[in-house]
């Protein structure tokens, strides 16, 4: 089993990805508010406040949580929005992450029991 954890920079994509895993048959995602580090020292340690300039419109993030059984299931998310063209590679966008898990204890609901 395969952690999936998207880190999303581009919130407008939030409901495409979701879709995407459902399609892939993933129901159990979560989702996260996250803030980057650069903003967070900005905002919070005087030192780092000229970080402030850099910083651009975006200030949070989404993180996308979920097991897979399916390594590639991050590369089957960026096929199937290619297809609709939204590039999830392209940069600042998101960035995919699969970590082999050792164990999952414990069963998700099912979208039905929801």
């Amino acid at each position: 089993m395969y952690l999936l954890l998207i880190v999303l920079n581009r919130e407008e994509y939030l409901d495409d990805i979701l879709s995407c895993l459902l399609e892939l048959g993933i129901e159990d995602a979560v989702t996260v508010d996250a803030e980057s580090m650069k903003r967070s020292l900005a905002a919070q340690v005087p030192i780092f406040a000229g970080l402030r300039l850099d910083l651009g419109r975006r200030p949070f993030s989404k993180v996308i949580l979920s097991t897979s059984n399916n390594k590639n299931t991050g590369n089957e998310i960026i096929r199937l929005l290619k297809e609709v063209d939204i590039d999830l590679e392209a940069p600042g966008v998101c960035r995919i992450y699969t970590l082999n898990l050792e164990s999952v204890l414990g069963t998700p609901k099912t979208i039905e029991e929801i």
